[in-house]
Formats: structure tokens, sequence, C-alpha cells
């Protein structure tokens, strides 16, 4: 299609028209992060124990019930929902670094309809994802309080394009800092509160100059942990944890998504979410299960949904005899 334009005051006028709507667009516009909530839960100020491995496959769902602006108002009723899964690994040694015990993680992950941002209509197929790796996990245990600090990288392995309705990835390098600690209450530690932040610091997005503003998540719980008993009452076969979990979410600096001469910092997003977990490790086969559900409150620019995070893993030891 050919259009002609009569004279420069049609052109200028086009122009103007077609950047104000572009402002206008961009300007309620959030793009999205590598941390993935719901992820941590129960107890996530607390490293597992020294000298295992764990090996898990996790199962994320998201779906999107309405789109909210900057009052907090539902302004659309999307209908989507973003899944996903793979297959990863977690180790703690008896290594000490200033008293914490080391460990480190990674996860392999395939994603569908990955969330690029509130403005993006994605609807990707099933296909690799960006890599998870935390190469820092250092872990503190005490009587009444456990302490945990990392340091994580998600590399920009998925595909992604700019502009493609079907990118799997982020199409950044993303930098995360986390610490958080898990209080008990009692003795036994048996009841127990947590609370884990991460920032997360965003590069640019491959080929452009549009950059991810940076991210603070914070997750935890409230809990009690129950000891499952075998039939003769002599000790216990499995451990149940189980409570009420949240997450909270902030974007701390504007995003940049430069527009010819122009750069667009679209107001920041935040979203709160509440919660249950629950958890069971059964002993003698060194299996666990967990299930997490997240409803969303109080979401700002961006989408307002559920969360559910399911996780199978079975725990090797690594302790020599």
């Amino acid at each position: 299609m050919r259009v002609k334009i009569n004279n420069s005051k049609e052109v200028l006028q086009s122009i103007l028209v077609t950047t104000l709507l572009l402002i206008s667009f961009y300007s309620n516009a959030q793009l999205k992060g590598g941390h993935i909530l719901g992820g941590m839960g129960l107890q996530s100020g607390t490293q597992a124990p020294e000298n295992t491995l764990s090996v898990y496959i996790p199962g994320y769902i998201y779906t999107a019930s309405s789109m909210r602006n900057a009052d907090g108002d539902k302004i659309g009723n999307p209908d989507f929902s973003m899944f996903i899964t793979g297959a990863g690994a977690s180790y703690v040694s008896d290594f000490k670094i200033l008293g914490a015990n080391y460990g480190a993680t990674i996860l392999l992950a395939f994603a569908t309809n990955t969330i690029q941002g509130n403005f993006v209509d994605t609807k990707s197929d099933f296909a690799f994802t960006d890599m998870f790796i935390q190469p820092l996990q250092l872990g503190w245990h005490n009587k009444r309080a456990d302490f945990i600090f990392s340091y994580s990288l998600y590399l920009p392995t998925g595909k992604y394009e700019l502009g493609a309705s079907n990118n799997s990835g982020l199409g950044m390098f993303m930098n995360e800092f986390s610490a958080g600690t898990t209080l008990f209450f009692n003795d036994k530690k048996t009841f127990h509160f947590s609370a884990l932040a991460a920032y997360e610091i965003n590069g640019k997005k491959k080929d452009t100059d549009i950059k991810t503003g940076d991210i603070l998540s914070i997750e935890g719980g409230l809990g009690k942990t129950f000891y499952c008993m075998n039939a003769e009452k002599t000790a216990p076969k499995g451990i149940l944890n189980a409570g009420l979990i949240y997450y909270l979410q902030y974007k701390i600096s504007e995003d940049k998504i430069p527009l010819g001469s122009l750069v667009i910092e679209p107001d920041k997003d935040r979203v709160a979410g509440l919660g249950a977990e629950v958890n069971y490790f059964h002993i003698g086969s060194r299996t666990n299960a967990g299930l997490r559900w997240i409803a969303e409150v109080n979401a700002i620019n961006r989408f307002q949904g559920n969360t559910f995070f399911i996780t199978l893993a079975h725990v090797f030891s690594t302790k020599k005899k």
C-alpha cells in the first residue's frame, strides 16, 4: 500500500500524532525481569543441609486475570498463561566460607508464552528459555535463626528478537544479589517465619539500547513443620511443612526505551501476592514434593493473576562414608 502525503504540514502532523501515540503507549509499558516470583516460600532464608545434592523438576504456571493501570484500576481482561519447567540441581557442601556452608545451583528451563512485558502479545511455543545459574550461595545456621546470601545470574540463552511475538527469552544478561533469614520461634524449629530479598540488575536487550529497570523481589512465609511418625511411633517417616506465603515485587528504577532521539521512562510497577504452601519430604526415599499457590493483589502498571509452583525433587547424600 502506498500512502501519499500532500504537503510538509501533513507530514509534520502525521509524525507528531504517531510520536504522541507511541509515547502514550510506552508510558504505561513495563518490561519483565528474570526473577520468577513464587520460586521461594516457606523457610526461604534457610539453606539445604550440608553434603546434599538435590535434583529437581520445577513446574511454574502464571495465569493473568486482569491488567492494572497506575491507579490499580482494571483496564483489561487478558486471557493467557505462562508455563515453565525444566531440570535443575542444587548442591550444598561442608566447605566453609566466613563460617557459612558453600552451595551452588543451576536450572535449565523451557517455557511457553514467555512474558516480555505488559504491552507484548506473547504466544511463544514450548522452547528453551534463559538459563539460571547461582555460582555462590552461603548459608549460616544458628539456634533460632538461619541466614542466606547468594549471587545469581540469568544467561540470555532463549530466543529473542526485538518485536517478535514468539520469543522464549528476555534477550539480556541479569545479575541478582539476594539475602534472607528464617526465624524460629521455638527450640525444635517447627514454627518459623522467613523473608528473602533479591535485587536484580538488568543489562540492555540484545541488539538494542532498551534496558529493563532494576527490580526488588521479597518472598517468604509463616509456617509450621510437622513430623509424621511411623506405625511404631519410634521415628519420623516424613516431614510436612505448611503455612501462608507471600511475595512482593517493585521496579526500583525506570525502564529505558529509546524512541528516536527520545528515551521513554515508563512509570514503575509493583505487585503483591498472598497464598499457601504445603510440601512433604519422605525420609526413606529421600524425595520431596511441594505446591505453592499465590493470588496477586495491589498490582500497579502490570498484570495481576495467580501463580502456581510445583516442585518434585530427590535428595542425594554426598557425605563421605
